[in-house]
């Protein structure tokens, strides 16, 4: 890769980051820890921002929530969710419908990849849908 790739980071991914979800949490801390350095363009969509704030809330606390999503968009870009996103993602045939909305979210904002642990749900791909190991082995 001679460019800067362009990344959309799943809910999953940032996860295993965040509460150390093993076996995955090494591989996933790389890749953020290549967008912290730069040598990775790394969006996350905004209706993960949300879903992180609660699920980290309801593990912990109101505070930490609102510090760890402080931290993840010092590194992070967000990719709106807008009315177009959810039209388009209402027309893709994935059975999950959040899934559909992170593809067209990855696709918004030009990601290269959409990096997931969660690859089959992403059936169609519209772009590359890797593992973060897989990622890392790209770069």
């Amino acid at each position: 890769m001679a460019t800067k790739p362009i990344i959309l980071i799943d809910t999953n991914v940032i996860l295993d980051v965040l509460q150390r979800r093993e076996p995955f949490y090494e591989a996933s801390a790389h890749v953020l820890a290549g967008v912290e350095t730069g040598a990775i363009e790394g969006f996350i969509a905004a209706h993960s921002i949300t879903t992180l704030f609660y699920l980290i809330q309801k593990d912990q606390s109101s505070a930490k929530a609102r510090a760890s999503i402080t931290s993840l968009l010092q590194i992070l870009k967000i990719a709106p969710v807008n009315q177009s996103t959810i039209d388009q993602a209402l027309n893709l045939d994935y059975s999950d419908f959040e899934d559909a909305v992170q593809m067209i979210s990855a696709l918004q904002c030009k990601a290269e990849y959409l990096i997931t642990r969660n690859i089959a749900d992403y059936n169609p791909p519209l772009l590359p849908v890797v593992q973060p190991i897989d990622f890392l082995g790209l770069l």
